[in-house]
């Protein structure tokens, strides 16, 4: 069995962020499929941090083998707390918040630089939030064609508070292989404020020029760099 074909069987595990479901990992999803590849989605709730990652771990537990554990935006958050699991083998943050230990998305967002753009969340009632529907192509996915940006706004699964500000306790990325994609054309987190979290990760970064949604415009970068990361975690291994 050669290497390229042992990574392929690597098993994904995709985590979304906030404000979006499961279902914007449709393209990526397909493409690993296409590579080998076992994909499990999580479906989490982005109600709080240690819910969202009790649903992680539920799926990592089913993992036939240790998985590439990969996060979205909030997601990245999720992953850095559950990443820690033993059926996890090295972490993908695509366009993600990267915290370190006691760091949540409030923490990491409170003193935006000047000049950054300030995503356009508005209250979303008993303790939740959600983007501007309005705003939200704009801010959320610029390059998604203006159909589905307009789905993603009106199917929005509001963010709980008590997600944004859960802090992580022991980031998974100061213990297992990591890799980042850096959105270069991103209004919702830096991309700045990416390659710095990245960076004091250790990651193994690529920069895509796209918005946010990265995961859904550019599904095949996405895709080709958690390939890279199981073949990269195949490679150690042997």
């Amino acid at each position: 069995m050669t290497a390229s074909t042992e990574s392929a069987s690597i098993p994904v595990v995709l985590v979304h962020g906030g404000f979006v479901d499961g279902s914007g990992w449709e393209d990526v999803y397909h493409l690993l499929r296409k590579q080998g590849h076992p994909v499990s989605i999580v479906q989490h709730a982005t109600a709080s941090l240690a819910d969202d990652v009790a649903a992680t771990r539920r799926v990592l537990d089913a993992q036939p083998a240790p998985a590439i554990l990969v996060g979205h935006s909030y997601g990245g958050v999720v992953i850095s707390e559950a990443g820690t699991h033993p059926k996890v083998a090295g972490l993908v943050y695509i366009a993600a918040f990267a915290p370190d230990a006691g760091e949540s998305v409030a923490s990491l967002i409170k003193d935006p630089p000047p000049g950054a753009p300030v995503p356009p969340i508005v209250p979303a009632g008993e303790g939740y939030l959600a983007l501007d529907r309005a705003k939200f192509r704009d801010s959320f996915a610029a390059d998604v064609n203006a159909e589905k940006a307009a789905f993603m706004a009106d199917s929005q699964l509001p963010w709980g508070i008590a997600a944004l500000e859960g802090k992580v306790s022991v980031p998974a990325w100061k213990s297992k292989p990591s890799w980042y994609l850096v959105a270069t054309d991103d209004r919702m987190i830096p991309p700045p404020a990416q390659r710095l979290m990245s960076k004091r990760a250790g990651a193994t970064i690529v920069e895509v020029a796209a918005s946010h949604s990265v995961y859904v415009s550019q599904a095949r970068a996405v895709a080709d760099l958690i390939s890279q990361a199981a073949k990269t975690v195949i490679r150690s291994t042997r």
